[in-house]
C-alpha cells in the first residue's frame, strides 16, 4: 500500500478492498503454518443428474 497513489476516493476504496481481502483471505500467515487466516469457502459444483 506505502507505493499507491489514489487519484479519487472511489479508487482509494476499491484499492484498498482489494488489499484487505488479499491480505485476509489469500496471504499466508506464517503464525498459522502458511495458511491464510481466512480462507474462502469452496462448495464443489453440483451437477443435476437428469
Amino acid at each position: 500500500m506505502n507505493g499507491e497513489i489514489f487519484d479519487t476516493i472511489l479508487d482509494a476504496r476499491v484499492i484498498t478492498e482489494n488489499w484487505r481481502q488479499q491480505y485476509n483471505k489469500v496471504r499466508p500467515h506464517s503464525s498459522l503454518g502458511y495458511r491464510p487466516p481466512a480462507p474462502e469457502a469452496i462448495l464443489p459444483l453440483q451437477i443435476a443428474s437428469a
